[in-house]
């Protein structure tokens, strides 16, 4: 299991810890969901064909609303691969 699925699984069963953009961003890149950052205070993770983005604000701690949004994203790209 690589680092990105351990993360993962963390921010599963624990979205109150304290996650850090650096955290996303490794998870998002195994995942091929896109990042977009244009140097202001968010970042949105985006994948094609899913309507909708998270857009998750660069503050550290990272509140956990936003890390069960990216999880939810995550596991929607991952449902979407597995269909024909």
């Amino acid at each position: 299991m690589g680092s990105a699925e351990k993360l993962l699984r963390r921010m599963r069963a624990n979205p109150h810890d304290n996650w850090t953009m650096d955290n996303l961003l490794t998870i998002a890149r195994r995942a091929a969901i896109e990042v977009r950052h244009h140097g202001g205070s968010h970042f949105v993770f985006s994948f094609p064909g899913l309507e909708e983005d998270v857009t998750v604000p660069f503050r550290r701690p990272i509140k956990p609303i936003y890390i069960k949004k990216f999880v939810a994203l995550v596991d929607a790209v991952r449902k979407k691969e597995k269909k024909p």
